[in-house]
């Protein structure tokens, strides 16, 4: 059994979802997200995120890690930002020796819903199904949990490329 956490980064909010895999079969653990405080510098904000993302790492202890790749808004801003989140939400894992693997939304989608332009409440239904305990508390964390599923489904794949790899 390998016990996965997905994460959903953002600078306001954060998605965290874990499940566990054994073979084929998936159980729901824990979701939720963590937030900075709007009002506070991107320094502090991005330090908040960093503190809250490595203590559930510390409460889980999850045995790898899968994220959203970024995507490039028109915003260059924003997008700069949401990539500033992303690498202090990458850490946490680093830090605690746990391996990351990332995987494009368009991928995590069609994993998770059959089709990689699925709607947000597509992915929320199908989460649900995959994992009936899930409480989905937010619309990050259920992200979170989908990109969890992506991985589980796509870690062997991952391993037995590995293996074959000269």
């Amino acid at each position: 059994m390998v016990r996965i956490i997905g994460l959903d980064p953002g600078l306001r909010h954060t998605g965290w979802g874990i499940i566990e895999a054994e073979g084929t079969r998936l159980s729901y653990v824990a979701d939720g997200a963590v937030h900075s405080v709007n009002d506070d510098d991107l320094a502090t904000r991005l330090l908040q995120i960093h503190q809250q993302v490595l203590a559930i790492f510390d409460e889980f202890k999850p045995d790898e890690a899968a994220i959203e790749e970024t995507f490039v808004n028109k915003d260059a801003r924003a997008t700069l930002k949401l990539g500033q989140a992303r690498g202090v939400v990458m850490l946490a894992p680093a830090l605690r020796k746990v391996g990351v693997c990332e995987y494009a939304p368009n991928l995590i989608k069609k994993t998770v819903v059959g089709t990689g332009h699925a709607e947000k409440d597509q992915v929320k239904h199908m989460v649900k199904i995959l994992l009936p305990r899930a409480e989905l508390k937010t619309a990050d964390s259920t992200d979170a949990l989908a990109i969890a599923i992506c991985h589980a489904q796509h870690r062997g794949m991952k391993a037995l490329k590995m293996k074959l790899e000269p």
